[in-house]
């Protein structure tokens, strides 16, 4: 075990699309656990799109990355050290904290993970918080039945993914939004979807009429921006839309005008966001549904790995910017599970 702790700071708060330099690389002392706490070896970090929002300093749902601290992040990792009676050195776990290689947390917040199930990366994705978002807006706002249409943005992404193959299986047709020919292609080839559009290729309201002849019954909204506004007025009577997140404005200094919302009376639409730590409590009966699922290959992921926490500043500017492909995660060192 190393006896200094790499970590990843907010250097200060950007302003616009985040740069390299509002983050600096230190080093510390390796932090000691407290009584009921566990040292976790980082193996996998998880960079989200919410993570935006923690380093702006506005008032949200949950309290800012403060300046000078360590970048905000879960972590799969293996126990190095345990004042937890529940936890022994070597055990798989999600619940590491931060953008560095160790992290001092209470075993309370921890879940143990079984490399046999799945991979243990897959716990930051499809079996973890990205999967239960989907699961949440989907099972809860969604609601999609059988011979409806759904309309995914971000669809080759860690949420949208998993949110188009469960519509699937609830008979819906199910068509994504991605941004280049090779993520269309895996989303309509791999993920089963029954049609995917390039909005970078495609006038977009004219490829959506295309696609969704019958009109849009959910829209499930990861981007905003020019996505929104096409699919926005082909939302049909009693249409709903899950508003998870608009990574496409998170940069924005302004905000951007919105669709009239008119046509929300006229034709009975629901609109509803949500945040997913909201449902934490169905974060075990989704595992439940969702790991045998995984384990017989019926759901289907996507990982996009970075090596090196060094890298995971660009990485996070990439992922703003729509640079990755599948679930971004950086490895932050060794994996026993994989050798």
């Amino acid at each position: 075990m190393e006896n200094r702790n790499r970590q990843v700071l907010l250097k200060r708060r950007p302003t616009g699309a985040p740069t390299p330099a509002d983050f600096e690389i230190t080093d510390a002392p390796l932090p000691d656990p407290g009584e009921g706490e566990v040292l976790v070896r980082g193996i996998y970090l998880s960079l989200d799109p919410y993570m935006r929002g923690r380093i702006s300093g506005v008032r949200s749902y949950a309290k800012p990355v403060e300046v000078g601290a360590v970048m905000e992040g879960r972590v799969v990792g293996e126990v190095a050290r345990s004042r937890d009676p529940g936890f022994r050195e070597g055990d798989y776990v999600l619940g590491g904290y931060g953008w560095q290689l160790y992290s001092a947390v209470p075993g309370q917040g921890l879940v143990k993970l079984d490399p046999r199930e799945a991979p243990l990366a897959a716990a930051l994705g499809v079996l973890g918080m990205p999967g239960l978002t989907a699961y949440v807006g989907l099972s809860e706002i969604g609601q999609p039945q059988r011979g409806e249409t759904v309309v995914v943005s971000a669809a080759s992404g860690a949420v949208g993914a998993v949110v188009g193959q469960l519509a699937k299986r609830e008979g819906a047709r199910v068509v994504g939004i991605a941004g280049g020919a090779d993520k269309c292609r895996y989303v309509e080839t791999e993920l089963g979807f029954d049609a995917c559009i390039d909005h970078h290729a495609h006038e977009l309201g004219t490829a959506i009429d295309l696609a969704c002849p019958k009109g849009i019954d959910v829209y499930w909204e990861n981007v905003g921006g020019a996505v929104q506004q096409a699919v926005f007025p082909r939302l049909n009577d009693f249409g709903r839309m899950v508003m998870c997140g608009m990574v496409a404005e998170y940069n924005d200094v302004e905000p951007r005008p919105g669709p009239n919302l008119m046509s929300a009376v006229r034709r009975r639409l629901k609109i509803q966001g949500f945040i997913v730590s909201d449902r934490w409590q169905r974060f075990a009966e989704y595992r439940a549904m969702a790991a045998p699922l995984l384990k017989s290959g019926e759901l289907k992921y996507r990982e996009d790995i970075v090596d090196g926490l060094e890298r995971a500043p660009e990485a996070f500017i990439g992922l703003l910017q729509g640079r990755n492909f599948g679930k971004l995660v950086v490895k932050l060192g060794d994996d026993p599970t994989r050798r």
